[in-house]
């Protein structure tokens, strides 16, 4: 689980070779900041920092990524219970959105010794720059390894099709979203979900359209869309294109597969976004599968059905 994002203890500079050490009680009124983003996405701004000093932010690579800048360091983190944690580690960071609409940002940290911390940002307006807070708690058995946090990756996509497995129903009366998938041997995939939040019934009959987006924000040519049994058999119900209709609060589901062969020298395709439209016309909800294709040319798509 992810720490609520808040931080407690002291840092000591010149501990551990520029290291940070966490104080071994933390504050008695230390209050949590904010919410995880488990189901929505959030932007923070002006929020009070937490207790106890910050580390100085080594001036190396890895700090600054993409419009996002890591600005301080906390040993210690608040909870969702606003318990304190002084083995965690908190991030304080600011996104900058320079495109001409809103966008949603997700931004995953690294620190040697701590499990990485990830934070959903937006929507974030156009030009406008906010502030939040990851956590990171202590890998098991691992020891701590002071102030060295980097940004692992930054992914930013329209807030307008971000996607919304919780909160208010989108305005086009169904969410789509994806869960974390499964990898074995090569083989990806990743479950597509369709919720009718929605007052009226909803039909979809076949497969969702997809896109697939590369890191430049630009459509990825040369990629056969193709039904997922020209990939993988999978087991389960059979693949079959047939009307599925979703009375309001009944859910339907579909999935991606692929393979991250490489058959050849250049040209395998790494793309980190989706956009996904449950049917011909539907409102286009982009999510990071984070593709790696490999050379295979192909990404294999369910159609849709019930979930029971």
């Amino acid at each position: 689980m992810l720490l609520a994002l808040a931080g407690c203890g002291t840092v000591e500079p010149g501990a551990g070779g520029g290291g940070v050490r966490a104080e071994a009680l933390c504050p008695s009124k230390a209050s949590p900041y904010g919410e995880v983003p488990l189901a929505r996405s959030t932007a923070t701004a002006d929020a009070p920092r937490p207790p106890g000093t910050p580390s100085p932010v080594p001036s190396s690579t890895g700090t600054v990524q993409d419009g996002v800048r890591i600005t301080r360091l906390y040993a210690g983190a608040v909870d969702e219970d606003g318990a304190c944690r002084s083995s965690s580690l908190t991030v304080e960071f600011e996104v900058t959105n320079p495109a001409a609409h809103a966008m949603t940002y997700t931004v995953v940290f690294d620190a040697r010794g701590y499990t990485g911390g990830s934070r959903v940002m937006g929507p974030v307006g156009p030009g406008r720059t906010v502030r939040g807070r990851a956590a990171m708690s202590r890998d098991h058995g691992d020891l701590a390894g002071g102030t060295s946090v980097s940004i692992m990756s930054v992914r930013s996509i329209p807030s307008a099709e971000a996607p919304a497995p919780g909160g208010p129903c989108p305005a086009s009366g169904v969410r789509v979203y994806a869960d974390q998938g499964d990898a074995a041997l090569g083989l990806r995939m990743v479950g597509l979900h369709l919720e009718n939040c929605g007052k009226e019934p909803y039909t979809v009959n076949g497969r969702p359209e997809l896109e697939i987006i590369d890191a430049g924000q630009e459509r990825v040519q040369g990629v056969r869309i193709v039904p997922s049994a020209q990939v993988a058999q999978l087991g389960g119900p059979a693949d079959v294109v047939r009307p599925v209709t979703l009375r309001p609060g009944e859910r339907a589901l579909s999935g991606i597969v692929w393979r991250n062969t490489v058959q050849a020298v250049g040209g395998a395709v790494n793309a980190p976004y989706l956009r996904v439209r449950a049917k011909a016309g539907g409102a286009p909800v982009t999510l990071t599968p984070e593709l790696d294709l490999g050379t295979t040319g192909r990404l294999g798509v369910a159609a849709w059905r019930k979930e029971e």
